[in-house]
């Protein structure tokens, strides 16, 4: 169950900025962190959770209660590249990014994370507590 939405006009980077608060969360939750967001790439990514809830319901007949948010990811598109004049003669490039944002949905609970390597004083600790 997932949905992608291709050569969307945004940075990447800026596009990762919504992304990465709903990865995880359980699907009205995160439909409710991406509708507070004002910029741009939480409205698209708004649109492609929603698509991929409706995915889930249409093609496997789930219940959106029990989805919760997999994998979420943004890959880079085509650059569009443009030229702006300058003065005397010269030319800039300009780099107009786009983004590929791809929403996978898993069913159940989420997983919990992995925890990150841990350093030994960290090993210690937690081992005396």
């Amino acid at each position: 169950m997932r949905a992608v939405a291709r050569y969307v006009r945004i940075p990447p980077r800026k596009a990762r900025l919504a992304i990465d608060l709903v990865r995880g969360k359980q699907v009205d939750e995160a439909l409710a962190i991406l509708q507070r967001l004002p910029n741009k790439s939480a409205r698209i990514a708004r649109k492609v959770l929603e698509s991929a809830i409706a995915n889930a319901m249409h093609n496997y007949n789930l219940s959106p209660n029990t989805l919760y948010v997999h994998r979420a990811y943004v890959d880079e598109g085509p650059r569009w590249k443009r030229i702006l004049p300058k003065d005397r003669g010269r030319a800039f490039r300009i780099l107009k990014r786009t983004s590929h944002i791809t929403i996978e949905l898993g069913v159940g609970a989420p997983q919990a994370r992995s925890r990150r390597k841990q350093t030994p004083a960290q090993q210690v600790q937690e081992a005396q507590s």
